[in-house]
């Protein structure tokens, strides 16, 4: 199969370039130039295509899904549509609990997103620490691609890595669940891996059917005052590694890092050096520049999302109000959602210069046009029902400051 890498080193401009390119707002020969170095990746699902990477809007991932202690096939169901109601771009179903299979494709049918999955969750799941082989681990990424999913999460945690993080002391160790889950089974089998020894299976099932390839972040940080360490430089690297591999294969490609927990003021340090490490889109989780939030980290990770986005992250996955506290519901969802796109607007007026949005909604504000303003909103429902529903601001009423310079 021909994946969009190896149309754009042809410099073949296909159907998906140029309605992505015009979606972002650049030009189609620009993009196919990003998705040929490597710089740009389209995800797709159907007709629903979403440009990640260099030159394009900062994108949001939703994370939904069941765990082992709660199961709603419902709630998932609601939040897979709050995602798409709210202006989510993508989706991750990280279901642990109930059927997984029959889950995933309910969450399929209810929206257009497109989907990623982290196939080593399902395979622990169905088949336990104890018995799971590299071969279920493989099939079930096989499984996941042939049901049509967007893009999938492999974290590539390798021996050297765990020999390093072994000479580190963490506050908090391993706070990634999937790269937690394969360094255990490297380590239960004293094996390398298996990710990493069939890379080339990975790479084929990925090209076949035009899956986005994600590099997980299995070494970020738990905490603030677990600073970048050696286990981390060595994930960087490795992973820039196996994306060359990868886009060399025709695999689109993307890497997650920057993650987790990074103080404010060395969030643009870190995603510079991810930058001069590799061209590749960089997916960051939050990042939170604070540990003190709970209940509020969807706000934490929003002040950090923004600051990443504007040093040059790509793709942001959000973080809810329930971040560390247990399993988001749909409200919490929405919450998380729109905080992230605020951030990832904030970083995209920095990265890009795209505030013609902001203009207008000023514009409407010195016309004193409060239901254009509501309308602008990420969410106009709730910014209608904070409006009190009179007929001017009831915050400054005759002593506007706008009304008053107008009259003298």
């Amino acid at each position: 199969m021909q994946t969009q890498v190896d149309y754009a080193r042809k410099g073949t401009i296909t159907p998906q370039m140029r309605k992505t390119a015009k979606a972002e707002g650049i030009d189609p020969e620009l993009l196919c130039g990003h998705i040929a170095a490597g710089r740009a990746v389209i995800m797709q699902r159907g007709k629903r295509l979403t440009g990640i990477g260099k030159d394009c809007r900062t994108k949001i991932n939703v994370n939904l899904g069941t765990s082992t202690e709660k199961v709603c096939l419902e709630d998932e169901l609601e939040k897979a549509r709050i995602a798409e109601e709210f202006g989510g771009d993508t989706i991750s179903d990280l279901s642990m609990g109930g059927d997984i299979t029959a889950i995933r494709a309910a969450i399929l049918a209810e929206t257009t997103l497109p989907l990623t999955t982290v196939p080593i969750y399902q395979s622990v799941v169905e088949h336990g620490f104890r018995d799971m082989t590299s071969g279920d681990i493989l099939g079930m990424l096989r499984m996941q691609a042939e049901e049509g999913i967007s893009s999938c999460v492999i974290h590539c945690v390798s021996r050297t890595m765990l020999d390093l993080y072994k000479k580190k002391k963490r506050i908090l160790g391993l706070v990634s669940k999937g790269g937690s889950i394969t360094s255990a089974f490297i380590l239960k089998n004293q094996c390398e891996n298996p990710y990493i020894e069939h890379f080339d299976e990975v790479l084929s099932i990925c090209k076949k059917h035009d899956i986005v390839l994600s590099l997980g972040n299995t070494a970020r940080s738990g905490c603030i005052h677990d600073r970048r360490d050696a286990m981390q430089k060595e994930e960087i690297r490795g992973n820039a590694l196996l994306a060359a591999r990868a886009h060399e294969a025709g695999v689109q490609v993307i890497i997650e890092g920057c993650g987790g927990h990074i103080r404010s003021d060395r969030i643009p340090r870190y995603i510079r050096d991810y930058r001069k490490a590799s061209p590749f889109p960089l997916f960051v989780a939050g990042p939170l520049p604070t540990d003190i939030g709970a209940g509020y980290d969807h706000i934490a990770g929003a002040v950090g999302g923004s600051v990443a986005s504007a040093a040059g992250a790509d793709y942001l996955c959000y973080i809810t109000p329930a971040e560390h506290l247990g399993l988001p519901g749909p409200a919490a969802v929405k919450e998380g959602l729109i905080a992230f796109r605020i951030a990832a607007h904030i970083g995209d007026s920095v990265k890009y210069g795209r505030d013609a949005e902001d203009k207008n909604v000023a514009r409407l504000r010195a016309t004193l046009d409060r239901e254009g303003q509501i309308r602008c909103s990420m969410d106009p429902a709730r910014a209608r029902e904070l409006s009190d529903g009179d007929r001017e601001c009831t915050m400054c009423g005759e002593f506007c400051a706008i009304k008053i310079m107008r009259e003298f």
